[in-house]
């Protein structure tokens, strides 16, 4: 008999791997993944993100909350049931009752109603909250909640509910298109529901979005606003900073595509408002399209692929996340001028000349005509303001007599920044936090170094291996050979312990430790495969 057939009866964890403990509420953790159009890999986030947290040892319930298309099942090889009974209308209790085991231990599913006469509950968004509320009593540390495509009002509560909400894209128009009307339609949402009991205040707020005549962008609406009311105004902007969503870029094919997270936070923070934070892309890899069809998880089927540890290190930046204490948000006053020439390159008004050349060359690229960061974000007048902005900005900040100029007019009252012109990413910065408290535990005298514990060490600096590539001199591949233990990729001996000494300056840990360890692990890997090191 099949799981859905017969859902299991939960009980408390007594330390098997299959039970789920009965969690407090304030160690369970709710991750939403939605924001966008169908088919651009949400499922697999979801699932594989459900499957790593499990392989750590925490109790985590995966929900499928797409009625319209829930099809979380087939990636675990579970046959489609239809639900005899609506889970939310006995609560938790119902909940219970619905929820299937998967292969993964301490891994449970919560499906939607599939082929069901009437339509599922997760499509009656009237009864979203208490729902969400009977979702939260289940025991488990973590709920991944996979919403489904679209910016409906359940699906948009959804994501607002979340400890850590993430919308995932794909490199093309529509998809960038849809995640762009997603956070239009989520400020809205999130703006109606904090004025809901103040009637004046709503309808104000109608009358703005009525004026702009289409689904706004939260800065254009908040600067309306304050043309009417600056109290609402400040309001209302309050809620725009406080939106918070993570961003996962799937199927990313070359350079641009790796960089397009970083674009499109980027242009959501200057022209929106709000806080679009990069968690990490996925590559195209067929691998995933093979596990899909052999009904397993990615991170089960193909733990060592290319996409898979994509996916692990997007995961463990969402634990770092989810488990790190939130800092208050700061709040800029509402920006109804124009931003600063070095805003508009992205640079402090300490950067070099050669810095400014390389934001110029950056920014270009961003908003170069019929680029795909911009599709819908900008018409094409907005656009070739943009670029003539840029190029203003450029001029003015490499010629000496002008930037001096343009400072004493534009700051001349204030001292020059001295802040990294780096914008700050959330996710990694926690990721890096939560990797190097892990690393002072793991490396000590006696240390043994794998690939595996240099890409950790690098992680948590939050190098790219093309940063220590071009400083030392070392080709990528052969550094990425070293990460990932491909000892037969690595030149002759000699060379190699080369690369290993510079490779371990670059990450301050002993290189003499580095290279003696790493090459007894070659040496007798090779061995063992009958192969003699050269």
């Amino acid at each position: 008999m099949s799981p859905l057939d017969a859902p299991p009866k939960l009980a408390p964890k007594q330390g098997g791997p299959g039970a789920l403990p009965q969690g407090g509420a304030d160690s369970r953790r709710f991750i939403a993944v939605g924001g966008g159009r169908g088919g651009v890999g949400k499922s697999l986030l979801a699932v594989n993100l459900a499957v790593y947290f499990a392989q750590l040892g925490k109790a985590v319930v995966l929900v499928d909350a797409d009625a319209g298309g829930s099809n979380l099942h087939t990636h675990f090889g579970l046959r489609a049931a239809c639900l005899a009974t609506d889970p939310n209308d006995g609560g938790a209790t119902a909940m219970r009752a619905a929820l299937v085991a998967t292969s993964v231990p301490g891994l449970w599913l919560l499906p939607a109603a599939h082929d069901a006469v009437a339509p599922g509950f997760t499509l009656r968004a009237g009864r979203t909250m208490r729902w969400l509320s009977a979702l939260r009593e289940l025991p488990a540390d973590y709920l991944i909640v996979d919403v489904g495509a679209g910016h409906g009002e359940l699906a948009i509560d959804l994501m607002l509910a979340a400890d850590v909400p993430i919308a995932v894209t794909v490199p093309e128009p529509p998809a960038v298109e849809t995640t762009y009307r997603f956070l239009r339609a989520a400020f809205r949402r999130r703006l109606r529901r904090a004025f809901m009991r103040d009637k004046l205040r709503s309808t104000t707020l109608e009358r703005a979005t009525a004026e702009i005549g289409a689904l706004p962008a939260p800065i254009d609406l908040v600067r309306r606003l304050a043309k009417i009311d600056r109290s609402l105004a400040e309001l209302a902007w309050a809620e725009a900073q406080a939106l918070r969503v993570q961003l996962v870029v799937n199927q990313t094919r070359v350079r641009a595509d790796a960089e397009f997270g970083a674009w499109m936070s980027a242009l959501v923070s200057r022209h929106y408002g709000v806080v679009l934070d990069e968690l990490g892309h996925v590559e195209t890899d067929d691998t995933v399209w093979l596990t899909v069809r052999r009904n397993k998880p990615l991170l089960v089927d193909s733990p060592t692929s290319k996409s898979a540890r994509n996916i692990e290190r997007i995961a463990r930046r969402v634990l770092a996340l989810a488990t790190s204490k939130a800092e208050p948000v700061r709040r800029p006053p509402i920006p109804m001028d124009e931003p600063t020439l070095y805003a508009v390159l992205g640079v402090t008004r300490t950067a070099s000349d050669e810095e400014i050349r390389r934001a110029y060359k950056r920014q270009r690229e961003i908003y170069a005509t019929g680029g795909l960061a911009t599709v819908s974000l900008l018409d094409p007048t907005q656009l070739t303001a943009a670029q003539r902005k840029l190029d203003e900005a450029y001029e003015t900040l490499l010629d000496v007599m002008r930037r001096r100029a343009y400072d004493l007019s534009t700051f001349p009252d204030q001292e020059p920044e001295v802040l990294s012109a780096r914008t700050t990413r959330p996710a990694l910065a926690a990721e890096q936090l939560m990797l190097q408290e892990e690393l002072t535990r793991e490396i000590g005298p006696e240390t043994e170094f794998t690939g595996a514990l240099l890409r950790k060490v690098r992680e948590s600096q939050g190098l790219e291996l093309g940063d220590i590539s071009a400083k030392t001199k070392i080709a990528r591949t052969h550094l990425q050979a070293i990460e990932d233990d491909r000892f037969e990729d690595l030149p002759a001996v000699v060379y190699t312990r080369g690369f290993l000494v510079e490779f371990a300056k670059q990450l301050r840990v002993d290189p003499a430790m580095v290279q003696k360890t790493y090459l007894r692990r070659m040496r007798e890997e090779m061995t063992a495969r009958g192969k003699e090191l050269t």
